[in-house]
């Protein structure tokens, strides 16, 4: 199954996004990909406000994205927000193609690094999986990463692969815990996990909020408007492809039959033991 990551850097306005979306759609699917995977916030970026731009599953915004992928033929995972109660939204994951409709969430609110999600953000409480001919996988959005127990999940539910889509917040050895983590949760769950985030701002070249079409490179709210670094890693937890912090698209097939074969050798789920309180 081959899948594109496309690493790109979206900014406030939800039509201009949808533009990006449909370029990198087209060229995923001219180069034989199945799935197309996008970043969290594909709809608008962080530091936009999200109450004013967050749609329900059948609004306008996922509706071009379904002719997105009806046009294309391709599975298209992008990430949008959608009303929830209490005024604010839910970090909603859109999975939708021939044979594929579904939403995904986001259970782990990021409240760390002096950012609040939970103030405008309501969590999710479901795991979900889809299956893309015959192959199963797991929905997650950034946060999420640091749950072993979400991709162990998607793993119980017949999972071969987990996409997690991300727009990850810059900082101190950030980048590094990025990289650690999608490498260990691949191993933790033993699966492929392709990794898509938003591209760095300041590596796209793009200007403060406020301009059209542009993403906050610098902001006063500490939102996380990504750092780019993508990557597909193997169920053994090596990095197979990987992207700089710069605008990108990643091509790569997955092999099911390698999960089997890597869990035939390191049986981690098979072997989970619950430790029993005194």
């Amino acid at each position: 199954m081959r899948i594109a990551l496309c690493q790109l850097t979206t900014g406030p306005d939800p039509e201009a996004n949808l533009g990006l979306l449909r370029d990198h759609a087209r060229r995923a699917a001219e180069a034989g990909a199945r799935i197309a995977v996008f970043p969290e916030a594909a709809m608008a970026c962080f530091g936009t406000p999200l109450g004013p731009v967050a749609q329900p599953l059948d609004g306008p915004w996922a509706e071009e994205v379904r002719r997105i992928a009806k046009d294309t033929g391709l599975v298209v995972v992008a990430g949008m927000f959608t009303p929830a109660p209490g005024g604010k939204v839910a970090n909603t994951l859109l999975a939708t193609g021939p044979g594929v409709e579904a939403s995904y969430d986001k259970i782990h609110l990021y409240d760390a690094f002096g950012y609040a999600e939970s103030d405008t953000v309501a969590p999710g409480s479901e795991v979900v999986t889809i299956e893309v001919d015959g192959v199963g996988i797991g929905l997650a959005t950034c946060y999420d990463v640091r749950f072993p127990e979400l991709f162990r999940a998607h793993a119980d539910a017949g999972a071969v692969a987990s996409l997690v889509l991300a727009s990850w917040g810059a900082g101190p050895g950030k980048r590094e815990q990025w990289e650690l983590l999608t490498r260990a949760r691949a191993l933790d769950a033993t699966v492929w996990l392709a990794a898509v985030g938003q591209a760095d701002p300041a590596a796209s070249g793009t200007e403060e909020s406020g301009t059209p079409g542009a993403s906050p490179a610098s902001n006063t709210s500490n939102a996380p408007t990504g750092i780019g670094h993508s990557a597909l890693i193997g169920p053994d937890g090596t990095v197979r492809h990987a992207l700089g912090p710069e605008p990108g698209m990643v091509l790569a097939d997955l092999d099911p039959a390698e999960v089997t074969a890597v869990r035939r050798t390191l049986p981690v789920l098979a072997n989970r033991r619950l430790p029993q309180p005194r």
